[in-house]
């Protein structure tokens, strides 16, 4: 695993209060490693070692994203929600920020066939459907939408299992982490002085409860995600090198069957044949040629 520089700051940490724990009478003792000192009954976080921890994390997470890996971010209680669904988005990750569902992972098949649904309805409601329909049934139909959409809406173009999962406060979300165990799936933790550091891979032993501290840290992982994503596009890129420019077909049939042969070893990007304008690398192709973008 390549180790690279993350920019993790002590002070930085501790302005977010990352280093606040839980009380002293609610911890687990597997965490006395993690703590540096009591305070007004409060245990004090390590955050030399949670340094550590997060940038080997940000390490694991730049190679799997530089392999072109896919990630999911759970969060589900409030102070976590708007900062799981933010991180996410800006990564393109999927997320899931307010309530896990029993077997969403190990029961996959029947959460493929809710997505599947889901995907239905909306195309259905986008193309003025539901309002075709009596008012009892379009109702029905937009509350289950509704549900799905408050659900799923994370996770509604995920079409397989993660492959790595960052989950935010352990012990809220113990059915998620127990899903990945079963499955193997790695795991990246966010933990603070209550939960337990050997039941996921990777345990960032970190304030949990304060939204400072949670976003900090889905920051520093996000922003190794993306840089791991942009190393997958640049080695995944294919540039259209010819002698005479001329000899690119201007459009139609051929242009596209033209753009396919120089990609048609890749399983990324996909292009299909109804695409008029997609992206390689630093080359912007058209349906009417090739041009390099803004460098």
């Amino acid at each position: 695993m390549t180790r690279r520089y993350w920019n993790i700051n002590l002070e930085e940490m501790m302005e977010a209060g990352v280093h606040f724990g839980h009380g002293t009478k609610k911890w687990n003792p597997r965490m006395a490693p993690y703590i540096s000192a009591k305070r007004k009954g409060i245990h004090i976080t390590n955050l030399t070692r949670t340094a550590r921890f997060l940038s080997e994390a940000c390490d694991l997470v730049f190679d799997a994203a530089s392999r072109g890996k896919n990630f999911l971010i759970v969060g589900t209680k409030n102070k976590a929600a708007d900062s799981v669904a933010s991180a996410a988005i800006r990564a393109r990750c999927h997320y899931v920020n307010k309530k896990w569902l029993g077997g969403m992972l190990t029961n996959w098949s029947t959460t493929e066939t809710r997505l599947q649904k889901f995907r239905d309805l909306r195309a259905e409601q986008k193309m003025g459907k539901l309002n075709r329909l009596p008012k009892r049934d379009a109702a029905m139909l937009k509350r289950k939408l509704s549900a799905l959409q408050t659900y799923l809406g994370g996770i509604k173009y995920m079409t397989g299992l993660p492959d790595i999962v960052i989950i935010v406060d352990q012990q809220e979300e113990y059915m998620a982490l127990r899903e990945c165990v079963i499955l193997g799936i790695p795991t990246i933790c966010l933990i603070d002085t209550n939960c337990d550091p050997d039941l996921a891979d990777i345990s960032i032993p970190a304030n949990d409860d304060a939204i400072a501290s949670i976003r900090l840290v889905l920051n520093k992982l996000v922003s190794a995600i993306c840089e791991g994503r942009c190393s997958y596009i640049r080695n995944r890129s294919v540039i259209l090198a010819v002698r005479n420019p001329q000899t690119i077909p201007t459009g139609g049939q051929n242009f596209f069957e033209y753009v396919l042969e120089f990609i048609r070893d890749l399983s990324k990007p996909r292009l299909e044949k109804n695409m008029a304008l997609f992206y390689l690398g630093k080359y912007t192709v058209t349906s009417w040629g090739v041009s390099c973008a803004h460098e």
